[in-house]
């Protein structure tokens, strides 16, 4: 008798389910970045369309937590071909908006084959990811949350997408020279913004040529704030619910203050995707939900030293750094941004700064991404780039513009035919002038 095979793929586990996502016994005496254990994977667009064309290896591997304790994260490296051993070929670490804290919303859950997360935005961010696999590079895509799904929370982020990188050159065998970049929007831009200014302390072997961060929320404290009763409401709830699992001070607070609607409404966004959190609890007000004024809350010590953690630009990267905001973003305050920058710059750092006066939060996505690939380009290439702030009435009016939307149309175009990967068969490299060697394990 012939066993029939299903046409429709098994169902990938959740990430909490999943014992690839499992810590070894051991973990805590490896070094960072090590690989603990790799998988292919196969990829499909909203976790329909297959993507037999894209190669998918997703890396568990040894990284850390805010509180540097020993955790295993995952990596999914995408490219269009073979990555060979000894090369050295361009890597873009390219962060997903992940804005939620349910492991639905990971990219190594929904950007497989057979994941339908309605609502997740790494699902739709694939197009981007495949237009950039398609320029030759080799893109890998961080569980940046970590397991535990905090979005929000200070220096995690990018201790795991840097170990992640680690990661990759380790399990492909790679020149420890590859060039590297890093990119991302929104909450993507703020897990790009992390990495770029803990690469020098946490990662300084890395070849980090760039980092281009689009909307990067400069002070999540103030866009908590800002956010608070508004047609965004859900997304300060995801970061409050979030960092009551790993801030102690924060979840006494609450447990204390918040009402049972209010105990009600942060168990609710735990497994919320992004767009389900804000569609659910649109003009949410905190007040409502507290027995003290939300302002009483925001005065305590507990809640001051959180924001004051959770606040970037301490610091500024040694890599040339590209920021990209709208002036009207209707979710992350300019002001803010504009603060980081100025901190970036007053710290050292070597920043091209440009303010889009006609975009809005989601439209200037899209509409930057030509840009921020090109200015990533010139980094990988060597070629000078133009430092200082500058205000423009639309980014989209670039040189690069109408040739980066053609190529992310054609993305979507393939992705929806199933042939992403189709538009180019290998990665770019860099000639390798010095012998490859082993990287040498850090951390």
């Amino acid at each position: 008798m012939t066993r029939r095979t299903s046409l429709w793929p098994r169902l990938p586990l959740r990430p909490s389910q999943d014992d690839f996502h499992a810590a070894p016994d051991d973990l805590r005496d490896l070094p960072l970045g090590t690989v603990i254990r790799s998988r292919e994977v196969r990829l499909g667009f909203l976790g329909l369309v297959p993507q037999g064309r894209l190669r998918a290896t997703q890396l568990a591997f040894r990284s850390q937590d805010l509180d540097e304790r020993a955790e295993v994260t995952v990596a999914t490296v995408i490219s269009t071909g073979a990555i060979e051993p000894g090369s050295a070929p361009r890597i873009i670490g390219y962060q997903c908006a992940i804005d939620a804290i349910s492991d639905r919303c990971f990219p190594s859950y929904n950007l497989r084959l057979g994941a339908v997360v309605p609502g997740a935005l790494p699902p739709l961010e694939l197009l981007l990811i495949n237009w950039l696999a398609e320029q030759g590079y080799v893109v890998v895509v961080t569980d940046h949350e970590g397991l535990t799904g905090v979005f929000g929370a200070p220096r995690e982020p990018g201790y795991r997408v840097l170990d992640a990188l680690r990661a990759t050159l380790r399990h492909f065998d790679l020149s420890p020279r590859s060039s590297v970049g890093l990119v991302g929007y929104s909450g993507g831009g703020m897990a790009t913004a992390w990495a770029a200014e803990m690469a020098p302390s946490h990662a300084p072997e890395l070849n980090l040529v760039g980092a281009a961060m689009g909307s990067p929320v400069g002070d999540p404290g103030q866009a908590f704030v800002k956010l608070n009763s508004t047609l965004f409401a859900g997304l300060p709830a995801l970061v409050v619910a979030g960092l009551t699992r790993v801030h102690v001070g924060l979840a006494d607070l609450i447990d204390q203050h918040a009402s049972v609607d209010g105990h009600r409404r942060l168990r609710e966004v735990a497994d919320q995707t992004t767009v389900g959190a804000v569609l659910r609890h649109h003009h949410d007000d905190f007040d409502d939900f507290l027995d003290v004024p939300l302002a009483d809350m925001l005065a305590e010590q507990d809640v001051i030293d959180l924001f004051a953690d959770l606040r970037m630009g301490r610091g500024a990267p040694t890599c040339p750094v590209l920021v990209v905001q709208s002036t009207h973003d209707q979710v992350i305050d300019v002001d803010d941004v504009d603060t980081l920058v100025e901190n970036y710059v007053e710290a050292g750092g070597d920043v091209r700064y440009v303010r889009d006066r006609l975009s809005e939060h989601i439209g200037l996505m899209l509409t930057a991404m030509p840009y921020m690939a090109a200015w990533l380009g010139r980094c990988f290439d060597g070629a000078e780039r133009t430092t200082g702030t500058g205000t423009v009435w639309s980014v989209s009016g670039s040189r690069n513009a109408v040739a980066g939307y053609a190529g992310m149309l054609g993305s979507v175009v393939r992705l929806g035919l199933g042939l992403a990967g189709l538009g180019r068969r290998a990665p770019v490299t860099d000639e390798v002038t010095a012998p490859t060697l082993r990287l040498v394990q850090a951390g």
